[in-house]
């Protein structure tokens, strides 16, 4: 399979009112883009041409009827709303979350059925798309319940990726989910996507610990002496080359992270702070352990940006090309 071949990817729309469509249309504008991509958007061809206007911006949209028959130098737009939308950028609106999950839905089916061979998903706000039909904290673990094998929010970067034990939850649930097994099937997931999808053949990868100073031997907690500690050695003797466990503020202010191929970092914010201090903006959410492939931005809706035209596109574009390099790489192995 040549590198240089172009795949159909998906997109879903994310939060009208949010700074999606705007970084998919700026992104598109740039027609070196259909080089290597056929994209589908699943949204709303009124929305998206509002966009456009509201942006001037050149970006040829078209709207697309047939599934099997996108057009290979335009952004193909495929309704999924059955009545008009006025955007109100940066507003929180219920009917806005309607409109992201009906992307969302729309695209994953698609991704399901092989019409896309990738999915791109832009911002959602976790609140105004919760129904009867999205009851999750966060895309990963809707993944997770839609598609084949077991998610893992895998934050990637140019400089490290950082891998989460635990995703979007209370704070003060973590110790409740922190256990040997679920460990080591994170390391597990981890280190077979670092072979499958980076093409790391030995992958190492360093576990940072639940409490401070890694519990400075029990005085601050025992978790990690007991449970962490244990775990690792368990994890080293099937051959696997896990590391730890570090205490996470010098872990990242010596940049000790440079010296491994990934971290797996126990809660959402020990891991996604330091990672966007150095990567923010250039960084890609990829759902690793999933049969499909999905990848999203690393940035949230930006409510505070909407409608302003200064949206980054950068983390988009890497979303869009980390997904195209997992598919060629992916696709070569069953070759």
């Amino acid at each position: 399979m040549a590198l240089q071949r172009k795949i159909i990817i998906g997109i879903s729309i994310g939060d009208p009112n949010g700074i999606g469509i705007e970084v998919i249309l700026k992104t598109f504008e740039d027609k070196k883009m259909y080089d290597f991509f056929t994209p589908i958007v699943f949204g709303s061809l009124k929305i998206m041409s509002f966009q456009k206007k509201h942006f001037n911006l050149n970006t040829e949209i078209t709207i697309l009827k047939d599934i099997k028959k996108p057009k290979t130098n335009q952004l193909n737009i495929i309704n999924v709303l059955d009545q008009d939308y006025n955007v109100k950028f940066g507003k929180v609106s219920k009917k806005a979350g309607e409109i992201s999950l009906k992307s969302l839905e729309a695209s994953t089916k698609a991704l399901i059925q092989n019409n896309i061979s990738a999915l791109v998903t832009a911002p959602i706000n976790k609140s105004n798309i919760q129904t009867e039909r999205f009851n999750y904290n966060g895309h990963t673990e809707y993944f997770n319940d839609k598609l084949e094998g077991d998610s893992l929010m895998l934050m990637v970067s140019r400089k490290f990726k950082v891998g989460l034990l635990t995703e979007h939850i209370n704070i003060k649930e973590i110790n409740s989910y922190f256990s040997s097994s679920l460990i080591e099937k994170k390391v597990r997931i981890i280190e077979e996507s670092l072979k499958k999808d980076f093409g790391i053949s030995s992958p190492s990868i360093a576990v940072l610990s639940l409490n401070p100073h890694v519990g400075d031997n029990g005085i601050i907690g025992d978790q990690d002496k007991e449970i962490l500690i244990p775990t690792i050695k368990k994890i080293n003797k099937k051959g696997v080359l896990a590391f730890g466990p570090y205490s996470a503020d010098s872990f990242f202010g010596t940049k000790k992270y440079l010296e491994f191929d990934a971290v797996l970092a126990i809660y959402h914010d020990q891991g996604l702070i330091p990672f966007k201090l150095v990567s923010f903006g250039k960084g890609v959410n990829f759902t690793a352990g999933l049969n499909k492939i999905r990848t999203s931005p690393d940035h949230g809706t930006g409510y505070d940006i909407a409608g302003k035209g200064i949206a980054n596109k950068e983390s988009f574009i890497e979303a869009l090309l980390l997904a195209r390099k997992i598919l060629i790489r992916r696709s070569k192995k069953r070759i």
